[in-house]
């Protein structure tokens, strides 16, 4: 039996910080992306190629070997932002009940990405969108590029299960789906029995969360080509501080 795919619904950008309010998230698309971020696509995509030079997640502690990532942390303020000293990521048991508690140190994502227009432009247009949601204030971002594979048969995007990340607001942006079945998105209220659940098929894909009413997940993925893999770039941003800082 063929499983149909659910095509969210793509908010408009002036949309964004309405529907965070009534439902907790909003979906972009990538021309929606390219609109809110003021940069065309193509130099999103030259971001792109990291994706391929990410190095294996060691902290699994299911043992699998279908996580490869790499991590940075920025500074927002006053319309700038300052890349911070790379440090660990790490998370309370309360929001990560399999990786919590850990300090995890990857490798860091490339400075030269870092630097790029494209890059800024996309970091400090969602620190609008948290600012306008949250109220105005310095974000304290950590970026994640994931490449799930299916080494092992299977790869599971969010190991971890349905969850918050303990921050202000979340980015999920899909980057590639290569060759693959399943990675379908699910949103559920945090304190509610409401959900939706939809697959974003299309690079640039933008999911945002506010991670205080929702919590969500991504299922398992298959493959149904050679090399199938799935690559995402979450970007997080919290006010006071980073997690663990203190």
């Amino acid at each position: 039996m063929t499983t149909a795919t659910l095509i969210p619904f793509f908010a408009s950008p002036d949309q964004l910080v309405a529907l965070l309010r009534q439902q907790g998230y909003a979906v972009l698309s990538p021309q929606g992306v390219s609109e809110l971020a003021g940069c065309p696509l193509d130099a999103l995509d030259a971001l792109r190629a990291d994706w391929d030079d990410l190095p294996p997640d060691a902290y699994l502690k299911d043992g699998g070997r279908y996580r490869r990532r790499r991590h940075a942390c920025f500074v927002l303020e006053d319309g700038r932002v300052t890349p911070s000293a790379h440090r660990a990521h790490w998370q309370p048991v309360e929001y990560n009940a399999l990786h919590g508690g850990m300090q995890r140190w990857f490798e860091p994502m490339h400075a030269a990405s870092a630097a790029l227009p494209a890059w800024q432009q996309l970091l400090l247009a969602l620190g609008q969108v948290a600012s306008a949601l949250k109220g105005p204030r310095p974000w304290y971002v950590e970026a994640h590029q994931f490449r799930i594979d299916t080494t092992d048969g299977i790869g599971r995007p969010t190991p971890e299960g349905a969850h918050r990340d303990g921050v202000d607001l979340v980015a999920v942006l899909l980057v590639n789906r290569v060759g693959i079945k399943g990675g379908e998105t699910r949103v559920f209220e945090a304190a509610g029995p409401n959900g939706q659940r939809f697959t974003m098929t299309e690079p640039w894909t933008l999911l945002l969360l506010d991670d205080e009413r929702v919590i969500h997940e991504s299922t398992p993925i298959q493959p149904i080509a050679e090399g199938a893999h799935r690559d995402t770039l979450v970007l997080t941003y919290r006010a006071g501080g980073f997690q663990g800082a203190d």
